[in-house]
């Protein structure tokens, strides 16, 4: 944990949420703005306000900045690559605001910053190795080791979302491509906007997650069969990750974590996908929900 006040930023594609933190990790103040849609020199304007004006109205002195971003930093050039806000890729955005907020600036991907703070003092406390997942607008994960980000020696470790769905049926295969280029990311299976589109597809009906999961829990046969669909291709999925890290703790984020459903159906359908005699691995949510992205960027400076 920090020994003085921490501030961390969550930049995501529709809003810029500012926190934050004291020695405890409890909030001192949280503030959100709208994200400036396809202006680059808009965001920047808009996190060097949140971050002066955080400071002003609580009286504190110039502080390291952490921020969560969606995408990553290219260890060739430290660029933005790989955010879904297309705007920020190529842009050196730690170096513009180091220079325009004069204090170290530290950033990291969003599902990082998740996986940090549940790691931390969340769903992952105590354990060794947390995999924390996204799944939300985009899906995205953070591996956390003995208390330490693992970002592997091209910086894409937990790049989980833009892997291909794990036995994917020829007709899962024909999905439209991702935003990336690439064809049966589990992005387009396992977000939120993506189990909605699976649902209309399947039924013809343009539902958002939400009210297909309200459908599903007054026993409408098609939200049924759609829920169950999802749960097997993120049990199909996880068990991917199970084979590989072998986690401790599985961590979801995002709306979809939000489900609980998911917590008692997907652990008794993975066994099936898990080369083991045995699986110990828990599913659990993010205790922090939606504050585990901006709590995780706070604790970045430590």
């Amino acid at each position: 944990m920090a020994e003085s006040p921490r501030i961390g930023i969550d930049l995501g594609g529709t809003k810029i949420e500012i926190a934050v933190l004291d020695a405890q990790g409890a909030f001192m103040l949280r503030e959100r703005c709208s994200t400036p849609q396809g202006d680059y020199a808009a965001i920047l304007d808009a996190i060097v306000a949140l971050v002066i004006q955080a400071e002003s109205r609580l009286g504190l002195g110039s502080l390291p900045v952490g921020i969560g971003i969606p995408g990553s930093l290219s260890p060739i050039t430290g660029h933005v690559r790989n955010a879904n806000s297309l705007v920020l890729n190529g842009q050196p955005l730690r170096e513009h605001l180091q220079e325009r907020l004069s204090r170290p600036v530290f950033l990291e991907n969003d599902a990082n910053c998740l996986a940090l703070s549940e790691a931390t003092d969340g769903a992952g406390k105590g354990s060794q190795t947390v995999f924390a997942a996204i799944l939300g607008t985009g899906v995205g994960a953070g591996i956390v080791v003995n208390g330490r980000l693992l970002h592997g020696r091209n910086g894409v470790a937990g790049e989980w979302g833009h892997n291909p769905l794990a036995l994917a049926t020829s007709q899962e295969l024909a999905r439209p491509a991702c935003w990336c280029g690439r064809s049966a990311c589990l992005e387009t299976w396992l977000s939120g906007p993506a189990f909605s589109a699976d649902h209309l597809q399947a039924s013809g009906e343009r539902l958002s997650a939400a009210a297909v999961m309200a459908a599903m829990r007054q026993g409408e046969i098609q939200a049924t069969a759609s829920f169950r669909r999802y749960c097997v291709r993120l049990a199909r999925s996880l068990a991917q990750v199970i084979n590989l890290l072998d986690p401790d703790v599985i961590v979801l984020g995002g709306g979809m974590s939000n489900v609980p459903e998911l917590y008692e159906a997907v652990p008794k359908l993975w066994g099936e996908f898990v080369f083991s005699d045995q699986l110990l691995t828990v599913l659990r949510p993010a205790v922090h929900g939606d504050s585990s992205g901006v709590r995780g960027a706070a604790w970045l400076s430590d």
